[in-house]
């Protein structure tokens, strides 16, 4: 099967799409390339999230990720994400764009970030399967 290549971005690329990065690399790597980009960047990604994602996913976003720019994003990408952030995000080239419109869970108690990592995950099995009985073209 051919790896589609797909970003998620929003304003900081330090929670949401850093999360939804993760939780694609872990579940869905045999359809994507992930990768996450914002219109600025923070020093660190979210602590509560990594702590989150590490919990849910073993995974140490710390060591596998870091906040990066729309710039940073491959030239090419199959599907574009963005989690809602209430801003006019930017035009980037690519064959399928889809919002999540999800709430930044920063500032929030635990339960938040454990609501928007089980929303991507949904998200994503739904976009797996638009894909797969081909509702979306990215051929």
């Amino acid at each position: 099967m051919k790896k589609y290549k797909i970003a998620f971005v929003c304003v900081h690329n330090s929670c949401r799409s850093q999360m939804a990065e993760a939780i694609t690399k872990t579940l869905a790597s045999d359809m994507f390339e992930a990768y996450s980009g914002g219109t600025e960047t923070k020093p660190q990604i979210n602590q509560d999230a990594v702590r989150i994602i590490k919990d849910l996913y073993q995974i140490d976003m710390n060591q596998t990720q870091k906040s990066k720019l729309i710039d940073d994003l491959p030239q090419e990408l199959d599907v574009l994400i963005t989690m809602g952030c209430n801003v006019e995000c930017p035009f980037i080239p690519t064959k399928h764009r889809e919002d999540w419109g999800l709430d930044d869970p920063s500032g929030l108690p635990d339960e938040a970030f454990y609501h928007t990592a089980e929303l991507i995950k949904e998200k994503l099995i739904l976009l797996q399967n638009k894909i797969i009985k081909k509702e979306i073209n990215l051929d």
